[in-house]
């Protein structure tokens, strides 16, 4: 196989971040090469803030890439689209789309498009996000048009916040953590698993619950940017992972 023959994914992934790289390339295998792009560290400032100057620069940053040929670029941030709604995300990803000269997709779109070719309507939500944050999630899919079951929340089992307030940050989740919540909740047999944020990590969760509830619609915010992914560049042939696999051969 000739290495640079293969289709070329972009992806811009939070500093900090470090659950994105490994899970996209377990996940796409030697089908794809991978490259990606980071958003800047932002000293001092909140989250919200923090999120916001992601939106901000993102059509600046997609040009670090320079003259590399991409065929498809994912944007591997949930939380910074949440805050523009999906009309406003899909807006934003077709203007980011004409001005790179390839389809470039929020992770957040790229789930919509799942649940659309999965036929999904109903979605109990898995965050590790702290409250207000899980919150504007949940607004976002059922502005979307999708249900909402629920929310499992998922925080870190570190040393909780001052205040003795659970902790929340999806760098530090845990997937004993992952599972433990997911089982302490009775499911709607109906409803998909919608792992939220691309910073936490789930493959190894996902593949304990895809074979403890076989049935189960499991999506995360990876996990459908690689399926996008594939479809974008015109992948035809069989997926290297598992649940890449389960997962697109329940598409319709």
């Amino acid at each position: 196989m000739d290495l640079f023959s293969l289709p070329r994914l972009g992806v811009v992934v939070p500093p900090e971040n470090p659950t994105a790289e490994p899970e996209f390339n377990h996940l796409l295998g030697a089908g794809m090469n991978v490259y990606t792009s980071r958003f800047p560290v932002t000293p001092g400032a909140g989250l919200r803030e923090m999120l916001e100057t992601y939106n901000d620069v993102l059509p600046d940053l997609l040009g670090s890439f320079g003259a590399l040929r991409l065929d498809a670029t994912v944007v591997a941030c949930s939380a910074s689209h949440y805050l523009l709604e999906p009309a406003g995300d899909r807006a934003f990803c077709d203007e980011l789309s004409e001005r790179a000269g390839s389809p470039v997709q929020s992770s957040t779109q790229a789930i919509l498009a799942a649940c659309e070719a999965l036929g999904v309507t109903r979605l109990t939500l898995v965050s590790p996000y702290e409250p207000w944050l899980t919150n504007t999630s949940r607004a976002f899919w059922e502005r979307a048009g999708l249900t909402v079951d629920g929310v499992v929340l998922v925080p870190a089992e570190t040393a909780p916040a001052p205040g003795g307030d659970p902790r929340f940050d999806p760098y530090a989740v845990t997937t004993a953590a992952i599972l433990r919540r997911i089982r302490e909740r009775e499911l709607p047999s109906d409803t998909a698993l919608l792992f939220t944020g691309t910073g936490m990590g789930t493959l190894a969760a996902l593949t304990e619950v895809a074979r403890s509830d076989p049935q189960r619609t499991l999506l995360t915010s990876n996990l459908a940017s690689a399926w996008w992914a594939r479809r974008a560049v015109g992948e035809r042939g069989e997926a290297h992972h598992p649940l890449l696999r389960r997962l697109e051969g329940a598409t319709v």
